[in-house]
């Protein structure tokens, strides 16, 4: 059996399973295999929305719900991720099936969403020995998968999926670099940097759009579920919470700030969370060029810089909203409380783009 990376439920995430065991029979189909209580086990890699392993005798389905505590404005909107994969599954199939949404508080004291588990193998740190990922030739073909996966959802059409009203109109651009300047501001605690450079740097220098197509806006390795036994097959794209319709190359970006590669400094390496670096995994360069191949884009290495920096400033966002939740006792997941360096990092990973 594929490793699952799930564990123990801490504490403060617990919820009663029997509800959810009893909802899910009075509202969704196939009531019969879900008899009983089930086990739970959380996944530990999260501390953004939660996430856990539902286990009976002949099923397994997964549950997402919001964490405890303050969240930012806009966030863990579990209707909204429920309703992008639902409607996103005709035309991108590399989404989870989806099992039924919850808005009612009073079951489990937040809503929540469950859909089917897609059983395969989810990438972390570093790459697992013997999965078929030992040699260099099949890690370029795991590159190129992953390069693929994000090609077909920047070329799915939207307008069949019932998902183009997401589409605000021109200015995506500017603003995400507003926004999340305004919503960097607003979580700064006071033992990180302001990102002041940046963020003037990212408003001087917006590109005009790009044409408008659906993005995942969380695009990495231990978001995607690979072919068990071929494991350069993507099978599954997991954690649609940012996901929306607007600048394909600000996904490409935000990718890039994850990829870790080979020659990248050891403060880079120290929270690399992904198995970029391992020899014949593509540098951020290779990545961008078979991506605009693909497309049959010419991208700029001036607007590489712009986006790969702009996604950059945004994990560093999204990683100080985790750690804001820490820093006021508000959460005690390790996860969080480890983003205030990440966020230290990734401020000076910044300024080198700046330079």
């Amino acid at each position: 059996m594929v490793p699952t990376g799930a564990g123990a439920v801490r504490a403060e995430d617990a919820f009663d399973t029997a509800a959810v065991a009893t909802w899910l029979r009075e509202n969704t189909s196939e009531p019969d295999t879900l008899r009983g209580v089930p086990t739970v086990e959380q996944f530990s890699g999260g501390a953004s929305n939660l996430t856990y392993l539902l286990r009976w005798p002949d099923r397994e389905l997964i549950l997402r719900r919001p964490p405890a505590g303050t969240k930012a404005k806009g966030a863990h909107d579990m209707a909204r991720e429920f309703g992008i994969q639902r409607d996103l599954a005709p035309v991108f199939p590399l989404v989870p099936t989806m099992v039924g949404y919850c808005a009612d508080p009073s079951v489990i004291g937040t809503e929540f969403y469950v859909m089917e588990r897609l059983e395969g193998l989810i990438l972390r740190q570093d790459l697992p020995a013997g999965v078929g990922l030992d040699a260099e030739t099949d890690r370029e073909r795991l590159c190129q998968a992953f390069t693929d996966a994000l090609v077909a959802l920047h070329t799915a059409p939207v307008s069949e999926s019932g998902l183009a009203a997401l589409d605000r109109g021109p200015g995506y651009v500017e603003r995400q670099v507003g926004g999340w300047s305004a919503r960097y501001a607003r979580a700064r605690t006071p033992d990180v940097g302001d990102f002041a450079g940046t963020i003037a740097w990212l408003a001087a220098h917006r590109p005009d759009d790009q044409p408008h197509t659906m993005i995942h806006n969380d695009f990495r390795f231990d978001n995607l579920v690979l072919a068990a036994a071929q494991p350069t097959r993507v099978i599954g794209v997991l954690d649609w919470e940012l996901a929306t319709v607007g600048d394909p190359l600000m996904d490409v970006g935000s990718a890039m700030a994850y990829w870790a590669q080979a020659d990248d400094p050891a403060p880079i390496q120290a929270i690399r969370l992904q198995p970029t670096n391992a020899p014949g995994m593509w540098t951020r360069d290779q990545v961008w060029t078979a991506y605009g191949d693909r497309r049959g884009m010419v991208i700029s290495g001036a607007d590489r810089r712009f986006y790969e920096l702009f996604g950059t400033f945004r994990l560093a966002g999204i990683a100080q909203q985790i750690y804001y939740r820490a820093f006021h006792g508000q959460t005690s997941n390790p996860a969080a409380r480890m983003m205030g360096e990440f966020v230290r990092v990734l401020e000076a990973r910044c300024e080198e783009l700046l330079e």
